[in-house]
Formats: C-alpha cells, sequence, structure tokens
C-alpha cells in the first residue's frame, strides 16, 4: 500500500535561516535521504517552492477562477512531500520517522503528516 507523507516546517523560522543553519540543514538532509532511499520503499519525493509562489484555482460560476495562492494561509505551510511502499500505517510512520524532516524541530519545527493512499495512478 502507498502513503503520502507531507513535510511542514515553520515559514517564520525558514526564512530568518542563517547562512550556518542553511548548511547545517544540508548536513542533516542528505544522510537521512540517503537512508529513505536504502529501505527501497521511497516510491517518489519533491520539495516545494514557497507559499507566495503559488496559484490556486477554485471552482467559479462560469468555470475554475485562478487566483494567487497559497490555498490556506498557515504559519507552518506543506514544505515536501514524498510517497511511501508499506503493509500498515505504523510501518509508513517508521519509514516516513526517517525523512530529514523528522530531525529538522531545533531548526524549522514543523513535522510530517502519513496518509493512506486510497487511489494512486502514473501516466
Amino acid at each position: 500500500m502507498k502513503f503520502l507523507c507531507l513535510c511542514y516546517y515553520d515559514l517564520a523560522r525558514f526564512t530568518a535561516l542563517t547562512e550556518a543553519q542553511m548548511a547545517e540543514l544540508g548536513r542533516i538532509c542528505s544522510p537521512r535521504d540517503q537512508q529513505l532511499k536504502e529501505t527501497g520503499r521511497k516510491v517518489l519525493d519533491a520539495s516545494l517552492a514557497m507559499p507566495h509562489e503559488t496559484k490556486v484555482i477554485r471552482p467559479g460560476e462560469s468555470g475554475p477562477v485562478v487566483s494567487d495562492g497559497p490555498y490556506a494561509s498557515t504559519p507552518e505551510p506543506l514544505g515536501a512531500f514524498f510517497i511511501v511502499e508499506a503493509d500498515t500505517l505504523d510501518e509508513a510512520a517508521k519509514i516516513a520517522a526517517i525523512h530529514p524532516s523528522a530531525h529538522l524541530g531545533h531548526i524549522l519545527a514543523g513535522g510530517i503528516e502519513v496518509r493512506p493512499i486510497d487511489h494512486f495512478s502514473q501516466a
């Protein structure tokens, strides 16, 4: 079964990072990303642009209406996502806990939400 793992962070903390803290992020992320890859359970992963760099599409009276984003204004926006394969939600959470987002609390706060995927298709 596939699980979507949504990574959130504290936007104010992220925008205030120093060069030294950015370098620390790299030192933490690289080995964790490699560990996650080595599980053989990661299907895909992606980092997202800043929330203000988005468009939102909502249904309107005469069709879709496009506006500047984000969809929801929050101090802890979505910053990345990844999909893992696991037999249970608990196993998926254990795998997701390897991801750097589970180890950056002292820098970015945030965390990871793990959700079962009911339907998945690829083009």
